[in-house]
């Protein structure tokens, strides 16, 4: 497959951007679209540090499930970490990449540790935007089953 542009666009639950980016479209199989981006500044994140310029992020979604997952490679083709988003399954048309973040992440270390982040933050906008009880319990349910991908080892945590 010829990469092909594609624009992400990850929403609030009130459907506001909170941020956009470019990546390429290099595999799509199925539900599972795997994209390629790359960081062309460098960027002081709070929860992964400085991420250096030329870091390049293998980002997996599918369009079924209720979360996604970067990779990021440092520039040098080392892996750095996984990051994972609690998100709704996203909508993929025209080269448009649309989704809804839930706040829940998690990140995966190269030494295996993982740390889950923002649970403050989805409680709280859970209540603010009144989310749907099945919006609660399939954000909940897509955390445990990203817990249990990483403790097996199942793709795409296959390879660090």
């Amino acid at each position: 497959m010829q990469s092909e542009p594609v624009t992400v666009i990850s929403r609030k639950y009130d459907l506001s951007i909170r941020r956009s980016w470019r990546c390429k479209l290099v595999e799509q199989s199925g539900s599972l679209l795997v994209l390629l981006g790359d960081f062309h500044t460098g960027i002081e994140h709070p929860d992964l540090g400085l991420i250096q310029k030329g870091t390049v992020s293998r980002e997996y979604y599918w369009l079924d499930r209720w979360y996604n997952v970067f990779r990021f490679e440092h520039p040098d083709g080392r892996f750095r970490n996984f990051y994972c988003n609690i998100n709704t399954p996203p909508t993929f048309e025209n080269g448009v990449l649309d989704y809804v973040d839930l706040d829940l992440d998690l990140i995966v270390w190269p030494d295996g540790n993982v740390v889950v982040l923002d649970e403050k933050d989805f409680a709280e906008n859970a209540a603010k935007f009144d989310y749907p009880n099945d919006v609660r319990a399939n954000a909940l349910k897509a955390l445990d089953e990203l817990k249990r991908m990483i403790e097996d080892r199942e793709f795409p945590f296959d390879s660090f």
